[in-house]
């Protein structure tokens, strides 16, 4: 700890979803790596105050990334990081193999650990990990965490049961070198919210927009509806930033007008089948493509939501960076650097932080235990 505050490094940290959530649960993060020049440049902007090297792992060590912190590792209580994960992916097939170099940054990050000593670990990735290789490749990391001196518990959590406006799904790995019980586990688990924010309570106050918008900075269209709006409105007055949308086509636009909420292309195929004429095999579409969102009920996953193209629930265009951002539970003060296509990819790439401080509170309530 520094002054009595928990002290917390973020590795592979895109454009700041976890160090976000941690600094929000009462983490100090001293220092961050990610080498991708745009989420880092969101990165800096929204975290200015944390050491950012713009570097490839593989390349530093723990020395060079606690330098200039004015922190030693053994003042280090959490390293966190979401090592990439498109080869953990089960909507990615063709790479989801030990041979996708991605995957083998996982074990940078226990090269890390072993040097750095932390206290905790927090290991974030994609809930499809859990099956991989039918489980073998977390019996193995939970060995070689063994082998460093950790005690792990691997788990996954729905984001939606946490405040996040969005049914979505990440794998945790969360281990302690100390005498600790990691006994918060199974709370986590059973966390089951009842009335889960909607999209329409997420993003109603925002700007109706056109479709390819490219306005940066637009006034909310209304006073905060409800405590979610309010939330995420904190250190914001009265405008937000970064309501750009992709500019769609005139097919596609049509294509959109009959698709109703909770359809996707099928509904196109259905009714219009000559908007389809374009694709070789429309039957083979993923079931996400062209998916309008329901205003009543949590969003569904954003991920790469531009190349699928998430419908607006009550507007005939893709959704904005803002709304985007809204539905992974990013406050409006927080801004996305970049052209637009990064953006998109930087918002669906995140960690909610609303989950990552949910789970962030549960390890300072243990590490503040122990300090006593």
């Amino acid at each position: 700890m520094k002054d009595g505050i928990p002290v917390a490094v973020d590795l592979f940290c895109g454009a700041g979803g976890l160090t976000e959530g941690l600094k929000n649960a009462g983490f100090l993060v001293v220092s961050a790596v990610e080498k991708d020049p745009a989420a880092s440049e969101t990165y800096a902007e929204n975290h200015p105050n944390v050491n950012l090297i713009k570097n490839d792992i593989k390349k530093l060590d723990t020395t060079s990334i606690l330098k200039g912190t004015g922190v030693s590792r053994r003042a280090i209580d959490l390293l966190a990081g979401g090592p990439p994960c498109q080869g953990f992916s089960v909507s990615n097939m063709k790479t989801r193999n030990m041979e996708n170099p991605n995957n083998q940054l996982i074990y940078e990050f226990l090269r890390i650990v072993k040097e750095m000593n932390p206290k905790w670990v927090l290991l974030e990735n994609v809930a499809g990990l859990k099956l991989f290789k039918k489980g073998m490749v977390v019996d193995e990391l939970i060995k070689c965490f063994n082998i460093l001196g950790y005690k792990m518990e691997p788990i996954v959590l729905n984001a939606v049961n946490f405040g996040v406006p969005q049914n979505r799904e990440r794998f945790f790995f969360i281990g302690t070198r100390t005498k600790s019980k990691i006994n918060f586990v199974e709370k986590l688990k059973n966390i089951l919210v009842e009335n889960p924010i909607t999209v329409e309570q997420a993003i109603s106050d925002l700007p109706v927009l056109e479709n390819g918008n490219s306005t940066c900075e637009i006034q909310y269209i209304n006073t905060p509806q409800n405590e979610y709006q309010k939330k995420m409105r904190e250190k914001v007055d009265n405008n937000v930033r970064n309501n750009l949308v992709s500019r769609n086509s005139t097919l596609v636009l049509e294509r959109y007008k009959y698709i109703k909420q909770g359809e996707n292309w099928e509904a196109v195929f259905k009714r219009r089948p000559d908007l389809m004429n374009n694709y070789e095999d429309p039957s083979r579409c993923h079931s996400g493509i062209y998916k309008r969102l329901v205003e009543d009920k949590p969003s569904i996953v954003i991920s790469n939501y531009r190349k699928n193209m998430l419908i607006h629930p009550l507007q005939d265009r893709g959704l904005s960076v803002r709304e985007a951002a809204r539905l992974q539970s990013f406050p409006d003060h927080y801004i996305f650097k970049g052209p637009l296509s990064l953006q998109q990819q930087q918002v669906a790439n995140a960690v909610p932080p609303l989950l990552g401080e949910s789970v962030a509170r549960e390890i300072i309530k243990k590490l503040k235990r122990n300090s006593k």
